[in-house]
């Protein structure tokens, strides 16, 4: 049965909704001549047949082809001005929506090229505001082709358009940070880039993204695992990284007194794995003396800190004092720092 309205209006203030539809369920019929009620903050967008019609401002107005145009297409010459007319009306919220959360369902992929596993894997969260400007481009686009108009829905398309930028602003800093700290200090810049990014996404569906604010980005706890079953970890930087773990627990374990390696053989069954990749690295370290330049004596320095050591080796520098500590390689230790020599590093490397 045909739900014939003459007064068109929706009431609520819309706190937690960015568009509302009138009526909820199927078409409705509205008569010319009707009233149409908008509230301050708010639009209304008559919609028929996947088109709009009309947006209608805060006031009170009265349906007529003078204020709806484009009503005379559907009903024809031979209906007179009481003929009812299908379509739904969208109320949209004009308020901006602010403190909205959003956050990182997984890791981004941050690369860093030459430091540690060459990848970090962050999870942040923060806040965004956003404001509807173009009511018609907004409910054509979201509401009229993908059928949404939930704000649990509309939000997800949103907070997915901000991370996709964010994953574009990351890619375009390669080289300008190497650790997550640096990262921490270039959160206001990044925080501005994506905004920046994502202004033009948020325009093209009728939207202002008004502010994008970081509030925090720490690492994932699962880096290595997660970078690998992403292929973004090749095997020999995972055996590697095997290898350091296997050493730091090597290093706290009381009874490790038989030595790093026949420890974690006895222990873990991976003494074939470590001597593998030291080998492996024991080449890249001779193919990188033979690279160097001519007169050049060597690729390494004389004297390094665990911290130099631990860019040659590619672990942590924490993994370099565990094995100093173990007495697995050999290191002066001046004052509260450690040096170790050339001689001492390339040794450790040959097993």
């Amino acid at each position: 049965m045909a739900r014939v309205f003459d007064v068109i209006e929706w009431a609520d203030e819309m706190p937690n909704e960015i568009v509302h539809r009138f009526p909820e369920t199927g078409p409705g019929d509205f008569r010319i001549g009707s009233q149409v009620i908008v509230r301050e903050a708010q639009a209304a967008v008559f919609f028929r047949d996947g088109k709009a019609l009309d947006v209608l401002g805060p006031g009170r107005h009265t349906i007529s082809t003078a204020n709806i145009p484009l009503l005379i297409n559907f009903l024809g010459k031979a209906f007179n001005d009481r003929s009812p007319f299908t379509a739904e009306v969208y109320f949209v919220s004009m308020r901006e929506f602010r403190d909205r959360k959003w956050g990182t369902p997984q890791p981004i992929p941050v690369q860093t090229p030459g430091v540690g596993l060459g990848w970090l894997l962050l999870k942040g969260f923060g806040t965004y505001s956003y404001q509807v400007k173009n009511p018609q481009q907004f409910v054509t686009q979201i509401v009229g082709t993908r059928g949404i108009y939930l704000m649990a829905d509309i939000e997800n398309d949103l907070r997915s358009r901000l991370l996709r930028s964010m994953t574009d602003m990351f890619g375009e800093m390669k080289g300008k940070y190497q650790t997550v700290q640096d990262i921490l200090g270039w959160l206001d810049e990044i925080s501005a880039g994506v905004r920046a990014k994502a202004a033009a996404e948020f325009e093209a569906i009728g939207l202002e993204l008004k502010t994008f604010v970081i509030a925090s980005m720490t690492p994932s706890e699962n880096t290595a695992e997660e970078l690998r079953s992403r292929g973004l970890l090749d095997a020999q930087m995972y055996a590697q990284l095997q290898a350091a773990d296997a050493m730091r627990e090597a290093a706290q374990n009381p009874g490790g007194g038989a030595g790093l390696t026949a420890g974690i053989g006895a222990g873990m069954g991976i003494g074939n794995m470590i001597s593998q990749t030291m080998s492996g690295m024991t080449q890249q370290a001779q193919q990188s003396r033979q690279n160097a330049a001519p007169g050049a004596s060597n690729a390494l320095p004389a004297v390094m800190t665990p911290a130099e050591a631990a860019q040659v080796l590619r672990v942590a520098e924490e993994d370099v004092l565990a094995a100093i500590q173990s007495g697995d390689l050999p290191a002066r230790k001046i004052g509260n720092a450690y040096r170790i020599s050339r001689e001492a590093l390339e040794k450790f490397l040959g097993g």
